[in-house]
């Protein structure tokens, strides 16, 4: 492996992971479901009357 090869490894290797956006999404996605699962199930104790 050259030197420029193995530099550009170290400086690879050393930035943080991926900007998290798909955790962000998987997050928020998940928050909005659970919301919406709560209400379809919490409307059915709602008095009628």
């Amino acid at each position: 492996m050259d030197h420029a090869a193995h530099l550009a490894l170290l400086l690879a290797a050393d930035q943080p992971p991926a900007n998290g956006l798909p955790f962000r999404i998987f997050i928020v996605v998940s928050v909005v479901g659970a919301v919406l699962l709560a209400w379809f199930l919490l409307r059915g104790y709602r008095d009628n009357g």
